[in-house]
């Protein structure tokens, strides 16, 4: 009698997970965006590991180092590129992942999506710390207005500000304990994203309909697997030709510059990707107001499984809320513009406007939602 091979548990979890999962026959591209945030992070863990054996946690060295890595190394210029404008990629198809869910009421699966909410905060962690490692200019001022933030937290702000600096400053202890964790935390996004995709698959996809019936779902391999890989091809093509021709378009001037404790830029900004949120920080006159509006503009997303007042999870049949999310993303893009504007008139009351407009979406559109169905179905009685 033949005995049947046991199959190894990488296997059996490789084919529930990409060959027997049923997936919404009607899911269309963005839904590519999960598969691109995997390539994402394979990009910036292998790029990243290959900078920190270049790297030396120094005021002094670091940012020579990073020069002499662009200017000597085998092609150290091209790593540190991808490195760099791989944030940005990261960032651009997370923002979609999470607007795609906005729209769709993705949120409705909550666990899924407080596990998506929390790599989000622990990916925008490490940007920052990754941003302040060259020791420019702009990474030692940015990381000095940052850090003080914390200040405002009550009876320990200023001690937590010396253990975040290692001293009263920023200075080499503080950059050994950001490379500490900027190492460190790709791989704590690397187990979240498994967890976040575990209990993706114990509720299955949503898809365009909102429809949660069991019969109109498909095998995940070959048609969505095959779709996944044209997308990933079709963004590593872009993103590379991006990195060859146009690599600094998405930088400061001031980076070319070594850091200056004696020198504050004319006007301190972080990374385009973290502008909306540095727009409302400071549209707030207050500064603890300022700090608790700039956790709010990301912590917010928490509440939304809590506050849902919807019976179906897609906006298709909510016409009102598909314009109040469309305006919201044009807020979200002009609180993103705003941060790129200096600190005067009229871009601060502008600013303030925004802001007010930015948490309004997130208090309008469940009660939309709600008088809507409440409408259907006084009709329908």
């Amino acid at each position: 009698m033949t005995q049947t091979a046991k199959k190894s548990p990488f296997l059996e979890i490789l084919n529930s997970a990409l060959v027997s999962l049923p997936a919404p026959s009607n899911i269309s591209f963005m839904w590519n965006f999960g598969s691109l945030l995997s390539l994402c992070l394979i990009i910036q863990i292998v790029t990243g590991v290959l900078l920190a054996c270049a790297y030396s946690a120094s005021m002094d060295n670091s940012f020579t180092l990073i020069t002499y890595l662009m200017e000597m190394s085998q092609k150290g210029w091209l790593i540190r590129y991808i490195h760099a404008n791989g944030a940005s990629l990261f960032f651009i198809c997370m923002y979609l992942h999470i607007g795609r869910g906005l729209y769709y009421n993705s949120f409705l699966y909550i666990s899924t999506w407080y596990a998506g909410v929390m790599i989000l905060l622990i990916t925008m962690a490490t940007a920052f710390l990754g941003y302040v490692l060259p020791m420019n200019q702009m990474s030692y001022w940015g990381a000095s207005v940052i850090t003080n933030l914390f200040s405002e937290v009550p009876y320990i702000g200023k001690s937590l500000i010396q253990l975040i600096w290692g001293g009263t400053s920023v200075h080499n202890p503080t950059l050994s304990r950001f490379f500490t964790f900027h190492f460190l935390l790709p791989f704590v996004i690397l187990a979240l994203v498994v967890a976040h995709i575990t209990l993706l698959h114990e509720t299955g996809s949503n898809n365009p309909l909102g429809l949660t019936s069991n019969k109109d779902k498909i095998a995940l391999h070959p048609y969505f697997s095959i779709k996944d890989i044209l997308g990933v091809g079709l963004v590593s093509s872009l993103f590379l030709l991006f990195c060859l021709y146009y690599p600094l378009t998405l930088g400061d001037n001031e980076n070319f510059t070594a850091a200056d404790m004696s020198a504050t830029p004319h006007h301190i900004q972080p990374e385009w990707y973290f502008l909306f949120a540095y727009a409302i920080l400071r549209s707030i006159p207050n500064k603890l107001g300022g700090v608790i509006a700039l956790l709010l503009s990301v912590m917010i997303l928490y509440i939304l499984p809590l506050t849902s007042m919807s019976n179906l999870k897609s906006l298709s049949f909510y016409p009102l809320n598909k314009l109040i999310f469309w305006s919201f993303i044009f807020i979200f893009m002009l609180l993103t513009w705003i941060g790129m504007r200096p600190v005067e008139p009229p871009y601060v009351f502008t600013g303030q406007i925004l802001t007010a407009l930015y948490f309004m979406y997130f208090l309008m559109n469940p009660l939309i939602h709600k008088a809507w169905d409440y409408m259907n179905n006084i009709n329908n009685y």
